[in-house]
């Protein structure tokens, strides 16, 4: 029994030195862990008369309960003091503003083509869908570039490792223009159509992107003039520039058009004087021109009842000229450099 109270003080005098929880946890191991000091003393017990085994194992049972009762207690006392210390180290000040969370917000590009939409739907233009992989007879044939033609060299195309159909190879567009004849196949003419889709091309440099995104419009009723392709595009340069932008159109030759136009606005980086971007204070943004007879046709409309006007922009590229922009080079754009995208 002396040995009991002993091995009881024993464990006050090292409960009074532990300084910490590592320290706390050794104790409980040295005197109550299941090869402990008081687990040796209890086998002990087996070595008794049997009279004597039940009453030392009563007052064995006792000292127990205290060697347990002296380790919660210590317990305890490091359990207050870390609430005591955690109250004071996770104190905060409930009244200061709160710091939002980062948010992302729309790329430039994706505004762009939402601006541009709702700038066309105020004027009775209806978005449709445009096929970003075709059948190359919509992206050529149909657009009057026969097999063979020299003029589907310029588009240096991209051709889908895929078997060839009724109406040809298929093909990553090299523009949207594909639309056209989809959509003189299935709306009634007249109607007013926007499509925005992606163009694939083998180009890279300041001013070209080899994915880029493109927006067309065509617009079929009878008497469609070259003044309704002028009126339209210059109300979109000056919805979109704004109204001190300058806009010229340029005879050029697509085979899709006839008579075929490419537009031009002042340079919005350097202001007109000329820069490694436009060379020479106007950019180029878009082809243009009344469609030609013989796409009408490919679409199943008579061109001797109606006529169209149909003109393309590059997005990025039209987007770079918004005043203020001051963006050098379009591949920026696609950096993924955050420093630059979240200006906007």
């Amino acid at each position: 029994m002396s040995k009991l109270e002993s091995l009881e003080e024993e464990l006050k005098r090292a409960l009074v030195v532990v300084g910490d929880e590592a320290g706390l946890e050794s104790v409980r191991v040295e005197f109550l862990g299941r090869k402990g000091k008081l687990a040796e003393a209890m086998k002990k017990l087996g070595e008794l008369p049997v009279q004597e085994r039940k009453r030392m194992g009563v007052e064995l049972n006792e000292v127990k309960e205290k060697m347990e009762a002296l380790f919660g207690a210590k317990h305890n006392s490091f359990e207050h003091k870390k609430s005591s210390m955690l109250a004071e180290s996770e104190w905060i000040d409930v009244t200061l503003p709160g710091v939002a969370p980062a948010e992302g917000h729309l790329h430039l590009t994706t505004q762009a083509i939402m601006e541009i939409e709702q700038i066309f739907n105020r004027i009775g233009f209806t978005r449709i869908p445009v096929p970003e992989v075709d059948w190359d007879w919509y992206a050529f044939e149909g657009l009057n570039m026969p097999k063979q033609h020299p003029a589907r060299d310029d588009w240096e195309t991209f051709f889908v490792d895929a078997p060839e159909g009724k109406k040809g190879k298929i093909v990553a567009v090299p523009h949207v223009s594909n639309a056209q004849v989809r959509a003189l196949e299935t709306m009634k003419p007249p109607f007013r159509a926007l499509y925005i889709g992606k163009a694939f091309r083998r180009q890279s440099d300041v001013s070209h992107l080899p994915i880029h995104n493109q927006f067309e419009v065509m617009m079929v009723d009878k008497d469609v003039t070259i003044v309704h392709l002028k009126g339209v595009i210059e109300h979109f340069v000056h919805e979109y520039f704004g109204y001190d932008r300058q806009v010229r159109i340029r005879p050029h030759h697509f085979r899709f058009t006839e008579p075929s136009f490419e537009i031009d606005i002042s340079c919005g980086f350097c202001g007109g004087e000329g820069c490694r971007l436009c060379k020479e204070g106007w950019l180029e943004l878009a082809g243009a021109g009344m469609t030609h007879p013989n796409v009408l046709k490919a679409g199943g409309v008579d061109p001797n009842e109606y006529s169209a006007l149909a003109f393309a922009f590059g997005i990025e590229r039209t987007y770079m000229m918004r005043e203020g922009m001051r963006v050098g080079d379009i591949r920026v754009l696609y950096k993924n450099d955050l420093r630059f995208l979240q200006q906007f």
